[in-house]
């Protein structure tokens, strides 16, 4: 998702380049920086507004990083949605639509502006704060489980091929033989990392999960988006776990304590309820 090279908002009294923009919304926020919305939000250090926001994230004539964040969601979901077609999109906020300027990158961005010198934080004498950095995903923790999830939630189909039903011990339970690396899809699931029949963790999961039924946890913790035919894409977060699944099929969980570990969980008879009924308090993009 880049834009043109002259595309440009104002921000700290200079030019922006922009690379790419981001949501933040309940509904659509990068899960790297937070379990849910309001989450995400205080790791900007910002007010988790309904309405949510847009990240433009660039470079000034410096090369120094910004991350210019403007109240106009749909000005940045059409330039995301443009992008993301191959086609160009000019990208320039009205300066009233400016909530704040951060000195640095709350995610890594693999370009830079041409041009301009390479991507560094900004000078302390013109950044109030300590500049943004991406969360350390170089060993596995929240940050990097959530990644994962994400990566499951987008390759669907490559991890669900891995999976055979007559594999499944119990039903709503993971398989014997459990877990898989999020680090990517092609190899099958590890023998030597089993999940085994009523896995523990496994069982927290559901039952937090099942909680959140009964009292609805902060918004952006579960979330419903678009899936084949009638299903719908649920994913749900909580402290130390991460649930990705379909409507209409099984359930995919990842721990902060089983680093690396993917842990199928079968339909049976309590699941599909339990999907449902989180789906029906989850939030959708608009």
């Amino acid at each position: 998702m880049a834009g043109t090279d002259d595309e440009a908002v104002a921000a700290a009294d200079d030019a922006l380049y922009v690379l790419t923009a981001v949501l933040l919304t309940p509904a659509q926020f990068p899960s790297v920086l937070g379990d849910d919305y309001p989450e995400a939000c205080a790791t900007l250090g910002l007010v988790p507004h309904a309405d949510g926001y847009g990240l433009v994230l660039g470079q000034d004539g410096g090369g120094a990083r910004w991350t210019v964040v403007i109240d106009d969601v749909s000005l940045v979901a059409v330039a995301i949605a443009s992008w993301d077609c191959g086609m160009q999109y000019e990208l320039s906020p009205d300066e009233r639509a400016v909530v704040t300027a951060l000195p640095g990158w709350p995610l890594a961005v693999a370009v830079q502006a041409p041009g301009v010198p390479a991507p560094h934080d900004p000078a302390a004498d013109v950044a109030e704060g300590r500049p943004l950095s991406p969360p350390d995903t170089s060993t596995w923790g929240p940050a990097q489980r959530r990644l994962g999830a994400d990566e499951i939630a987008l390759q669907w189909a490559s991890w669900r091929e891995q999976i055979d039903d007559a594999d499944f011990t119990a039903p709503g339970e993971p398989t014997e033989s459990g877990a898989a690396s999020p680090e990517g899809s092609e190899g099958a699931p590890s023998e030597d990392a089993a999940a085994g029949g009523g896995h523990q963790g496994v069982r927290r999961v559901l039952a937090e999960a099942r909680a959140y039924v009964d009292s609805p946890p902060p918004i952006g913790r579960v979330r419903s988006s678009f899936a084949p035919g009638d299903a719908r894409t649920l994913r749900a977060d909580g402290p130390g776990w991460s649930l990705v699944a379909r409507t209409d099929d099984i359930a995919f969980v990842l721990l902060d304590e089983e680093p690396g570990e993917v842990l199928p969980v079968g339909r049976g008879p309590e699941l599909p309820g339990l999907l449902d009924a989180l789906d029906k308090l989850a939030v959708r993009p608009i």
